[in-house]
């Protein structure tokens, strides 16, 4: 989950939407399109869901999908532990389902946590391999099982330790919805929200996986389907209530999701605001999220400047950290004109590298050194300039 959202959820603060994580929207799949190229390493989807009167949301927001396991996936789980599928449970809420249901819709079976682990290793206490797996000492070796590997795995290697079908709800975490951003604007599509999915596929300890929603939407989520969704606000990602103020936009791969709902707003609402986008991939040909949206955007002088880092095109990878650095000159001028700043995508890595690329543009800038522009950049978070929505 992104940390803005994280710190949403906490907040408790939104729009009071009718449909919730728990009692969801069953909405229409209207279109759902490959948006990469024939020979690209990445599969991404543009997806169209459509959304009843009532049902609003702002440029920033996230919609949360509830995924379902897939077929394969559930099978597997139960030949590896022995059931059919027709076994009765109490799901969270106590409500009687069969065990096939209970897999598919309710428990996740995907990605491994530790905790799983741990309490699986309760049931058996006596099977040494899985207790060499729990406790702090072990904490490291834990990690290091579960890494690339799902409860199907852990069902396989130590067969025979779930008795009773009901002991999976407090071995397995729940199914959790997953959340994306909107990459559309309501102004311009009253009737449905879009967003842009990675489709998560891998090949690990001899099996092949997929992202659990991702998968869904990527195999199982075509054109007429219905997905459960609800929209979740995120009022620590917006854009500047002034319309006139600057916008600066980092959005490589998926990323570029919230600054297309970005632009076609201010292009909507005739925002007089200069906007500055930074988008990245790996090849130019197959991975340009959007491509003719944005260059008519830029022919239409909605979009002042966009600025493309395509990594695999040439001998020495380039990234988006490495085009603000070449423009940091007017990226700095754009900052003291009140440009707000927005990063949207990779927290590991890139995240880092656009703020550190952000601060030497600072210090350059107003020729002072990186403890300046450290303090300039608390400043712009103070005034809500700089807002991150990463994961």
């Amino acid at each position: 989950m992104s940390e803005v959202l994280e710190q949403q959820a906490n907040a408790g603060a939104g729009h009071a939407q009718k449909y919730t994580r728990n009692n969801p929207y069953q909405s229409n799949v209207n279109v759902n399109y490959l948006l990469t190229a024939e020979g690209s390493e990445k599969e991404t989807r543009h997806v169209e869901l459509a959304v009843e009167a009532g049902m609003t949301y702002t440029p920033g927001d996230a919609v949360g999908i509830i995924p379902e396991n897939r077929p394969e996936a559930v099978a597997d789980v139960l030949k590896a532990l022995s059931y059919k599928g027709d076994e009765r449970v109490l799901d969270h809420y106590k409500v009687e389902i069969s065990l096939e249901e209970a897999l598919r819709t309710r428990l996740g079976i995907g990605k491994l946590a530790r905790g799983s682990v741990g309490q699986y290793a309760k049931l058996a206490p006596n099977v040494e391999g899985l207790q060499v797996l729990t406790g702090p000492d072990n904490r490291a070796r834990a990690e290091e099982y579960c890494w690339g590997r799902e409860f199907v795995d852990l069902a396989t290697d130590f067969p025979g330790v779930i008795t009773d079908p009901q002991q999976l709800f407090n071995v397995l975490q729940r199914l959790t919805p997953r959340m994306y951003s909107i990459s559309s604007s309501q102004k311009v599509h009253p009737d449905s929200v879009h967003t842009t999915v990675r489709v998560i596929r891998y090949d690990s300890h001899g099996r092949e996986r997929q992202g659990v929603a991702s998968g869904h939407i990527g195999d199982r989520a075509g054109e007429g389907t219905v997905m459960p969704i609800f929209l979740h606000s995120n009022n620590n990602f917006r854009l500047p209530e002034d319309s006139n103020a600057p916008v600066i936009m980092i959005g490589p791969g998926t990323g570029i999701a919230p600054f297309r709902a970005f632009l076609e707003e201010r292009e909507a609402t005739g925002a007089k605001g200069k906007n500055w986008l930074f988008f990245g991939e790996q090849r130019e040909k197959m991975d340009f999220l959007y491509k003719d949206q944005l260059l008519g955007m830029v022919n239409k002088g909605v979009l002042t400047h966009l600025h493309t880092a395509f990594s695999r095109d040439q001998h020495n990878k380039v990234y988006v950290q490495d085009r603000i650095q070449e423009n940091a000159k007017e990226v700095f001028d754009w900052l003291e004109q009140g440009a707000y700043f927005y990063v949207c995508g990779d927290a590991t890595r890139m995240a880092k590298d656009v703020e550190n690329a952000l601060l030497d543009a600072i210090a350059k800038g107003s020729n002072g050194t990186l403890e300046h522009a450290a303090e300039y950049l608390a400043t712009m978070k103070k005034q809500k300039r700089y807002q991150r929505d990463v994961y």
